[in-house]
């Protein structure tokens, strides 16, 4: 009997030190009323494997949650429960503001308090992160989405100030993803990497051209993940090449520009 119970606490441990989950992000460009129903379609095909995704470029305006509740729906049509939520709109000017979104798996993971727009350092980041407190078990972390500024509008000088994050959240697992318009290569990252928080991707390119060259659709590593690699086990990390399943590049990009990202971890 004794063993028994020492079997039984073990498969317990184990399996409580087992439980993953897979993040995906995605730029969707322009998300808002100009993607069709069968666009919205094929973007919930796409994600539908995922438990958590993060969506930077909703339009700010009533057509950006509009759009994100149709993603919700068509996600609910593919055989699992889902839920969401959707920032207030960022504090860019009217040119650049935007929101952003997190749908995932209630059967996976739900929410530990109301998301948040980061707004310490508003003044300095354009489109100001969006954090979200998820639960894996008994354990959970902290979901910080960014979409930077634009390369020729230098995303770096914003991007700094993620390293300021973790003082301002000392209790939080956290995990910076999103669209950064820099490569994880860039000395802007060099603080966070040396506080531990490595990329998912190293030379990843996640960013379509106008048309592909010899073969090579892709242009720039600009999509990752940086998570806290003392508290978050890396599993798996990938690419969505969806592209693949349109006739030419311009009617990919009708859906994005970018590829989502996948991150799958355990916690330690």
């Amino acid at each position: 009997m004794k063993k028994f119970l020492l079997l039984f606490l073990l498969l317990i441990n184990i399996s409580a030190f087992g439980q993953t989950i897979q993040v995906c992000s995605w730029n969707l460009q322009n998300f808002g009323k100009s993607k069709t129903d069968e666009q919205i379609t094929f973007i919930a095909k796409t994600l539908r494997g995922y438990d958590i995704i993060a969506i930077q470029e909703v339009v700010a305006g009533p057509g950006g949650p509009q759009a994100v509740a149709r993603l919700h729906d068509a996600l609910n049509r593919t055989g699992a429960k889902w839920d969401y939520t959707i920032s207030h709109g960022t504090s860019g000017d009217r040119y650049s503001k935007e929101r952003y979104a997190y749908l995932w798996k209630t059967s996976k993971t739900s929410l530990a308090g109301e998301p948040w727009l980061e707004r310490k350092y508003n003044l300095e980041i354009n489109r100001e992160p969006y954090m979200a407190r998820f639960k894996l078990g008994k354990k959970q972390f902290t979901l910080a989405s960014l979409h930077a500024v634009p390369k020729a509008k230098q995303p770096e000088t914003e991007i700094k100030y993620l390293q300021y994050l973790p003082a301002v959240y000392p209790s939080d697992v956290l995990i910076f993803l999103g669209d950064f318009n820099v490569p994880e290569s860039h000395t802007v990252f060099n603080p966070l990497k040396k506080m531990g928080y490595p990329p998912a991707f190293q030379k990843q390119k996640t960013t379509l051209r106008q048309k592909c060259i010899q073969g090579d659709c892709l242009a720039s590593a600009y999509d990752n993940f940086f998570y806290q690699k003392a508290f978050i086990n890396c599993i798996n990390t990938g690419v969505i090449h969806f592209y693949t399943a349109f006739e030419d590049l311009k009617t990919a990009r009708k859906i994005s520009d970018h590829l989502p990202v996948y991150f799958k971890f355990s916690m330690l």
